[in-house]
This record gives structure tokens, C-alpha cells and sequence, in this order.
């Protein structure tokens, strides 16, 4: 695989920003200020760390690098929470990301499992 695009973890990833983005956008300015910032930066590292651990030569600098795709998955749950307490998103919002979140955590325990796995056992 050469294209991070084909990585199914890297698209539910950006997915899950986006959807994030669209909500937040819409808060008020003391909202999007402080916890909004926040959110936003959390779910963008997912995806940002991903990346950039695709783009490593070594397998071990793509692992490490989803591990910390893995914390900021973890942040962005708290946001979340936080968000739905601060009655910032609805229910049903929260809801429907916190079911995406925990399938990217399935997903990215299973890629993280994976890296590598190919190359050595072709050996």
C-alpha cells in the first residue's frame, strides 16, 4: 500500500474531524475559544498521526506514531464528554461520534497489530 488514502483507519479517521468541525464551527465564540480549540486539535491528531507514522521507513516509527494517534483518540472522548455535559452537542451527536470513535479504536488497535506483519512473514 502507497497511498494513505487506501488506509481505511487514516479515512474513518478524517471522517470523524470533519464531523467534528462541522459541530464545532457553529459554537459560540467563548465555546469554540477554550473547549473548542481543544476538540478540534485532539480529533485533527488522529488522523495527522496516521499519517505521518505511514510515511515513516521503519515499522517501529509507524507503530509509535499511532500510538500517539491512539492518545488523542482517547483526548478526543473527553471533549466529547465534556461537550455533551456542557450540553455543547446534542445526545444524538454524541452518540453517533462516540460510535465512530469506538470502531477507529478497534480499527487502529488492529492496524497497529498489523504493521509489519506482511513484511516479515514474506521472509
Amino acid at each position: 500500500m502507497t497511498d494513505i488514502n487506501e488506509l481505511e483507519v487514516y479515512n474513518l479517521s478524517m471522517e470523524i474531524a470533519e464531523n467534528v468541525w462541522k459541530d464545532v464551527i457553529k459554537w459560540n465564540y467563548f465555546e469554540r475559544d477554550s473547549m473548542g480549540k481543544q476538540l478540534v486539535r485532539a480529533v485533527d491528531s488522529i488522523g495527522a498521526n496516521i499519517a505521518e507514522g505511514f510515511g515513516r521507513f521503519h515499522f517501529q516509527e509507524n507503530k509509535h506514531f499511532c500510538y500517539y494517534a491512539r492518545g488523542s483518540l482517547f483526548e478526543t472522548k473527553v471533549w466529547l464528554q465534556k461537550a455533551l455535559t456542557r450540553k455543547l452537542i446534542t445526545e444524538e451527536v454524541f452518540t453517533e461520534l462516540n460510535n465512530k470513535i469506538k470502531l477507529l479504536h478497534v480499527k487502529l488497535n488492529a492496524y497497529i497489530k498489523s504493521i509489519g506483519k506482511d513484511y516479515t512473514n514474506s521472509k
